[in-house]
């Protein structure tokens, strides 16, 4: 029996053996015209396996680098655009670097202490008006992380003190309530289930 377990290792197996043994044809072929011809023939048969992206011209370039990686870029054809070197393949990637901003309270986030500082920069009725949409954000940002209920002192110390104390925070402020912060839970539909 042929199994594939025995056969060779394919470079790019989500293209399949039948592809792969295409390639491998494309290779044997003497004739470079014919041979070019042969190339562009698996490209399509490639691109038709996702027809969906085959038109994206980015997408046929890369069509033709996985050809290359199929043959070891040992094909000797007209490719439309530079070959890949074998090196992209030995590459490591890049390191990516990890930001280092040091959160106060992790459950509002560091786009929310930018905002707090945006907001310290405000004058007048509009400051007043963001400050209330904003302490109201940190308060569900708050119930996220924690199911049980708060207190709305306990927010507006929060954003008291993120701010630097710049924000003034009106003694009778009031914050919305949960339910219409979190709004209510869905109820389950019984789906599949008959009732006799």
């Amino acid at each position: 029996m042929d199994y594939n377990s025995k056969r060779k290792k394919l470079p790019l197996p989500e293209y399949g053996r039948n592809i792969q043994n295409m390639v491998d044809h494309v290779s044997t072929i003497e004739d470079r015209e014919t041979r070019n011809r042969a190339a562009k023939t698996v490209i399509d048969v490639m691109g038709n396996l996702y027809p969906y992206l085959r038109d994206v011209a980015e997408f046929n370039h890369k069509l033709w680098d996985h050809l290359a990686i199929m043959t070891d870029f040992k094909l000797d054809i007209d490719y439309p655009y530079e070959p890949p070197s074998p090196d992209i393949l030995t590459e490591k990637p890049n390191k990516v670097p990890y930001n280092q901003h040091s959160i106060k309270y992790k459950h509002y986030g560091l786009v929310m202490e930018k905002m707090i500082q945006k907001i310290s920069e405000f004058e007048g009725e509009e400051k007043e008006v963001l400050t209330k949409q904003l302490a109201n954000h940190m308060k569900k940002s708050f119930l996220v992380w924690n199911k049980d209920a708060v207190e709305d002192d306990k927010i507006l110390m929060d954003l008291k003190e993120l701010s630097g104390e710049k924000l003034e925070i009106k003694e009778d402020m009031q914050l919305s309530d949960i339910k219409s912060l979190i709004g209510k839970p869905k109820k389950k539909k019984n789906i599949g289930k008959k009732r006799h």
